[in-house]
């Protein structure tokens, strides 16, 4: 049930996963019609994490304005079947963990251990076979940014945003000079060159 309090310019459920019964998706989004049509709590509906078949079934019921996916230069994989439908069906695009959740800003490397509550030891980009085996391309990343004089995190933001125009990369911080690092990535330009050297 939506609380009338305030409005969201993007409402997204966090996960319909492809076993959903797509009746459970009609309610919610039915419920979320309501809303936006009488534009009092949600102006915009958005997914998040669903696969093809969900967004194309969703977006038939309801427009979809955007869908949130993890994307990063080191988990593409939306790139296979994901963007394709979005950019078909004009649909936006927020990339979640843009940064490979700390991964991307050379702070973290192959040995690096998390607190046994961390979420980071769910993700399976994060066991230790998976970091062995990207260990080339997140070594590589510290370096690039060095010689372009920015820092990790704003070299991997700007990939993000160089991908396409409309790409809205999302980052969690609590401190400020962070946020502020992240904000200078906007900034950024990558050549085609570069952007192919990353690829």
């Amino acid at each position: 049930m939506l609380l009338m309090l305030c409005k969201y310019l993007l409402m997204q459920p966090f996960h319909f996963g492809p076993n959903w019964p797509i009746i459970h998706l009609q309610d919610f989004i039915s419920n979320v019609t309501f809303a936006l049509d009488k534009r009092e709590v949600v102006l915009h509906f958005g997914l998040s994490f669903a696969d093809p078949e969900i967004i194309r079934k969703a977006h038939a019921i309801q427009p979809i304005a955007a869908l949130q996916s993890q994307y990063s230069l080191w988990n593409r994989e939306p790139e296979a079947s994901v963007l394709p439908v979005l950019k078909e069906l004009g649909i936006g695009f927020v990339a979640y963990g843009p940064l490979g959740h700390g991964y991307l800003t050379g702070m973290i490397d192959r040995n690096t251990t998390f607190n046994a509550n961390d979420v980071r030891n769910r993700f399976p980009q994060f066991t230790k076979e998976n970091r062995d085996a990207s260990a080339q391309l997140i070594s590589a990343v510290p370096a690039f940014a060095e010689r372009r004089q920015i820092t990790p995190a704003q070299l991997a933001l700007a990939w993000v945003l160089h991908q396409d125009s409309s790409f809205v990369p999302i980052t969690g911080t609590t401190k400020v000079n962070r946020l502020k690092e992240n904000i200078a990535a906007a900034a950024v330009k990558l050549s085609f060159e570069e952007l192919n050297n990353m690829a």
